[in-house]
């Protein structure tokens, strides 16, 4: 851990701090939950939990999914906690989660986890204009995660003169990332996303994303500055989306932002919670069968071309019963139901189900442990 110290600083969030810069993104349905973030945590990290419908395996989830869920974020927090502590019952990191704003029930999860001692909240997948009110009178620590400069000054003027407070921290997500992406088709099809995928035309969608978004992080620090002299606070800004190995974490620190967030690198793990076959999809996955979808949820998506992409392509799924997890959603248009389709993938089904990814899966060739991925991340062993 010295090494790592030497290199990059800790995450100071508030008045908490974990002792290595980086936070394991938020993963749904279900990849992303106890066992995974309690040992992010417990090296040291910022370990967190999605709670997209968080408790799929619980008993009475089919009956009741809403109830089920509270359950499971309670319940996911503090065996995170439990899962970090090290030998002498200490934990170095922290432990958040990761809550949809296009939640249905999403003010429901975030009061659920201030209860449960969330050390931070991090909401994306809209704006979070309320979410303050929400962590009111807590000390847990909250984030909007935003893709544009645009997106974060509306956040923090609203923040500002509603609640008169600011952001903990930001967390700037590029086009690269896995899952649901803040940007327009339009965007995604001028960095090249949208063309035939190889390696190289990958790595060149890359760059050229990553050039985008190092001009909106820039911006995004300069904005933050004048928050922070306004509320004599410091305001981390993380960036995630494609960040893979030490020189992404390195490009980083010399842009100017405090921390990176990572997350399909953690999939691959013997922590991780979803299944082994979900696993092995990472593993097999190459270059070419990454694609943008269209997700129920109305923003772009990156996943694992499949027979279940396939088919939705072709053909409107039938949903045959509705799980209540989105705000706004009609069974009737949409092209198929996004609960079902992750929880058939987390739970092993990955020809039927929906495998979500970065843009960089193709590079994850082996299993390996959440310690043993940090050490690279950090430098401390080479790949």
């Amino acid at each position: 851990m010295n090494k790592i110290r030497e290199k990059f600083p800790s995450l100071k969030i508030g008045g908490k701090e974990a002792r290595i810069p980086i936070i394991q993104g938020g993963m749904g349905v279900g990849v992303s939950r106890s066992s995974l973030a309690g040992a992010v945590a417990k090296e040291g990290g910022v370990g967190i939990i999605s709670t997209a419908q968080i408790g799929y395996d619980e008993e009475g989830f089919e009956k009741d999914q809403a109830k089920a869920n509270l359950k499971a974020i309670r319940k996911h927090i503090e065996r995170a906690k439990e899962i970090a502590k090290d030998e002498n019952g200490e934990c170095h990191g922290l432990i958040g989660v990761n809550v949809m704003v296009a939640l249905k029930h999403y003010q429901e999860h975030v009061k659920a986890a201030v209860e449960a001692g969330s050390d931070v909240i991090i909401c994306g997948a809209g704006l979070p204009l309320e979410l303050p009110e929400l962590v009111k009178g807590s000390e847990t620590k909250i984030a909007p995660i935003v893709s544009s400069a645009r997106a974060c000054r509306l956040i923090f003027r609203q923040w500002d003169r509603k609640y008169k407070r600011t952001a903990d921290f930001i967390v700037v997500e590029g086009p690269a990332a896995g899952g649901h992406l803040g940007f327009h088709m339009d965007e995604l099809e001028e960095y090249g996303y949208l063309q035939k995928k190889d390696k190289e035309s990958m790595e060149q969608a890359n760059e050229k994303g990553q050039a985008a978004m190092d001009e909106e992080i820039q911006k995004i620090i300069k904005l933050k500055k004048e928050y922070e002299e306004k509320y004599q606070c410091n305001i981390p800004v993380i960036m995630a989306g494609g960040v893979f190995e030490y020189k992404d974490v390195k490009h980083a620190f010399e842009l100017g932002a405090d921390g990176v967030q990572v997350a399909s690198r953690f999939v691959a793990t013997y922590e991780c919670d979803a299944s082994e076959a979900y696993k092995q999809a990472y593993l097999h996955a190459k270059e070419e069968d990454v694609q943008i979808i269209k997700s129920p949820v109305g923003l772009p998506g990156r996943a694992v071309r499949n027979a279940f992409v396939e088919k939705t392509e072709k053909e409107k799924c039938k949903i045959q019963k509705c799980y209540q997890c989105l705000a706004k959603c009609n069974p009737a248009e949409v092209p198929y139901c996004i609960t079902k389709a992750l929880v058939d993938a987390v739970k092993g089904d990955v020809e039927h189900g929906l495998i979500f990814c970065g843009s960089n899966v193709g590079k994850i060739q082996e299993m390996m442990h959440v310690e043993d991925v940090i050490k690279e991340l950090t430098g401390e062993i080479e790949r």
